[in-house]
């Protein structure tokens, strides 16, 4: 596994290993982007939140680009979308939000992949460039994610990266229009033999 970029020098961090490449969306991805998630929208419909009217819109596009660069620089938040190295297609996304200093040092972990890419080990790859950058670039402590319980594929990922399963949250998130029960998982920078 390889990872590049920084975060302190003020450049914008990427992660790559030799399968995936992981990076912030620029206003050029959007063609990509919306092609991607409208392909897969019935795939995705029941592990998100309801998507609004304008969600695939240039418009929306672009403020979401200039949030998720803003939140990169503040370091509260670091949406990356995922590229198959060898030809640069978009496979999908995962995300470090809601970072939190002083005594939590934490972050949410989510992501979501096309529906053509799903169930390839394109995620298996991701995921463990992300955390490596939480507990390393970030000097992060824990990194949480919460999961849909019939969601068996998303849950053994989870596992397998070294996520534990920690309980049970009732109607926790809002996703497909209700309020849905989460398993919520965590894994620590000590999980791993370091910190």
């Amino acid at each position: 596994m390889t990872f590049f970029g920084v975060v302190a020098s003020g450049t914008l961090p990427v992660l790559a290993d030799d399968t995936v490449t992981l990076r912030l969306p620029a206003a050029s991805d959007y063609a990509a982007w919306v092609n991607e998630r409208s392909e897969s929208h019935a795939f995705l419909k029941p592990w998100e939140p309801t998507w609004s009217a304008e969600d695939l819109t240039r418009t929306s596009f672009k403020r979401r680009v200039r949030r998720v660069q803003r939140e990169a620089a503040e370091q509260t938040g670091f949406a990356f979308l995922i590229f198959r190295r060898d030809d640069d297609t978009l496979l999908g996304g995962i995300t470090l939000s809601n970072i939190r200093r002083g005594v939590a040092q934490s972050c949410n972990l989510g992501y979501w992949m096309g529906v053509h890419y799903a169930g390839h080990g394109y995620m298996r790859r991701a995921v463990p460039l992300v955390l490596e950058f939480a507990f390393g670039e970030l000097r992060l402590h824990r990194v949480e994610a919460a999961c849909i319980p019939d969601n068996g594929r998303s849950l053994g990922l989870l596992e397998k990266a070294g996520f534990v399963r920690e309980g049970y949250a009732r109607r926790y998130l809002m996703i497909d229009g209700r309020w849905q029960d989460h398993v919520l998982l965590s894994r620590t920078a000590g999980d791993d033999g370091t910190g």
